[in-house]
């Protein structure tokens, strides 16, 4: 087992900066009659794109509760009223949504119809179009107190996609040109008041919230890139609520700080099954059959991930509930001194050792593994050309609608665009279009086990493990929100005891 020792020097440093960033860190919290104090929230990442809800910057945005989409998604993935109290479907390319009345935003102004329209057409001309409407054109326009949701192909998914915090609402005012601003435009329970460039932010409860009043009084954000300071936040008590705790960080806090949160990422060793040595489906079994992965989850993540059975994880409850065995599995072969390339990326710290442990695990069973290790930005254009035999990869598996189907066309369909495995078999294309037809809910779960299914019969990719996020809570810190999505954090409960 990994043992990480941290210089008594480091963290006196790295809790002595902190006493520098958060907003009152080191003072007594103080608390209103109207609600519990101020919260300090540590944040891993500083914002990329000037908190544009077009960017990954949004998901602060929907963590913060300042600003909100039409549609949430409860456990399972099933659309939820939020902005938005019903919604229809039409026609096959028409979505009807009725807009919720009462709403102001952070402005003063009223939600209307033609206030969600606009931001969503702003979304849809934005450059870089936000993520969730890659591949997909969409048209939104007001009808009375609804909105009229258009896309050119029939797409079952259409109020999952609206789900994602890159299409929240925000007032006209937010709008200006081709920039976008969240501050004071936003419509939940905290308002943004105040963004400190990459060094932090801060937001006030919002007393006209349309839902459940804020229970704190506001909150204090840093950004704060490195882990171990930001574990050093907790034990100081310079922060009450840290996200992205580093694994080697969590065994030097108190066990009763530390929730440990699957995520829907999984460590995947992707196979070449185009070129090179692994197009032989019996040596793809061979490395299936070698892969000790509970050797993987004990020494390099310390008992801190979750073994897969398959492409998806725990964070969906419903896939291992709802997964069946394989059979006719290829049998595999000895590899007899095959050389293959193994190859992954140093921005996600773990995946470098995981890829030295992988390499011994085959040396064993009778492969020649060459290791190459770049920082990604340097190697995902060999990757998705093929230039490795196997490649290890941590990867979201549902993206931003909530659903895995866009995931697995991406990295397993003849036509994906992330399909490093160069994967093209008629069955997994097959399994793909049918579960991408059918509506949210059980049947569509259903065949997505069965594309899972279909993914793995090939060998084109073997799963390792599933992520999790350890985030960090201060003893006094109340009903903080364990999301496996990371789209919320801080919520209207969220408070100080």
């Amino acid at each position: 087992m990994r043992v990480s020792v941290v210089p008594v020097a480091v963290l006196l440093s790295s809790s002595l900066l902190l006493t520098g960033c958060f907003a009152g860190a080191g003072a007594e919290t103080t608390t209103t009659a109207e609600g519990s104090g101020r919260i300090k929230v540590a944040m891993m990442l500083p914002p990329r794109s000037a908190l544009s809800p077009f960017s990954d910057d949004a998901f602060k945005l929907s963590r913060w509760s300042t600003a909100e989409t039409l549609i949430k998604l409860d456990e399972l993935g099933d659309a939820q009223p939020a902005l938005a109290t019903s919604w229809k479907r039409s026609s096959p390319l028409t979505w009807e949504f009725t807009i919720r009345s009462g709403v102001t935003f952070h402005d003063g102004t009223v939600l209307t119809a033609q206030d969600a329209a606009f931001a969503l057409t702003r979304a849809t001309t934005a450059s870089p179009k936000p993520r969730i409407l890659d591949g997909v054109k969409l048209t939104a326009v007001a009808k009375g107190n609804t909105v009229l949701v258009s896309t050119a192909d029939p797409d079952p998914l259409v109020p999952q996609r609206l789900s994602s915090p890159q299409l929240s609402i925000l007032a006209k005012a937010a709008y200006f040109g081709k920039r976008v601003s969240p501050i004071g435009t936003g419509s939940g329970p905290f308002k943004l008041v105040e963004v400190r460039g990459t060094s932090g932010a801060r937001l006030d409860r919002y007393d006209g919230y349309w839902g459940e009043k804020a229970h704190a009084a506001g909150i204090d954000v840093s950004f704060v890139p490195d882990g171990a300071a930001r574990a050093a936040a907790i034990r100081s008590g310079s922060a009450h609520l840290v996200e992205g705790i580093p694994v080697s960080q969590a065994a030097l806090l108190e066990p009763k700080t530390i929730t440990e949160v699957p995520m829907p990422r999984t460590n995947t060793l992707y196979l070449n099954t185009k070129t090179g040595p692994l197009k032989d489906p019996a040596l793809r079994a061979a490395i299936r059959a070698a892969v000790d992965r509970e050797a993987l989850v004990k020494g390099v993540y310390e008992g801190r991930a979750d073994l897969a059975a398959g492409l998806l994880g725990p964070a969906l409850p419903w896939a291992a509930k709802g997964r069946t065995a394989l059979t006719d599995r290829i049998a595999p072969k000895s590899p007899a001194g095959t050389t293959i390339t193994l190859a992954t990326f140093t921005d996600r710290a773990e995946l470098p050792e995981v890829a030295s442990v992988l390499q011994q695990q085959l040396q064993r069973a009778g492969f020649v593994v060459k290791q190459v290790v770049r920082e990604y930005a340097h190697i995902e254009e060999d990757a998705l050309a093929g230039e490795f035999d196997a490649f290890i990869l941590s990867r979201a598996t549902v993206l931003d609608s909530g659903d895995p189907v866009a995931y697995m066309y991406s990295d397993f369909a003849c036509a994906g665009s992330f399909n490093i495995a160069q994967l093209c078999n008629p069955a997994v294309d097959a399994a793909l279009t049918k579960a991408a037809g059918i509506p949210a809910g059980d049947e569509r779960r259903a065949a997505i086990l069965q594309a899972e299914a279909a993914i793995l019969r090939t060998d084109a990719a073997v799963p390792l493990l599933h992520e999790r996020v350890i985030q960090g809570d201060a003893p006094e810190l109340l009903n903080s929100a364990k999301d496996s999505r990371e789209r919320m954090l801080v919520t209207a409960e969220t408070q100080l005891r």
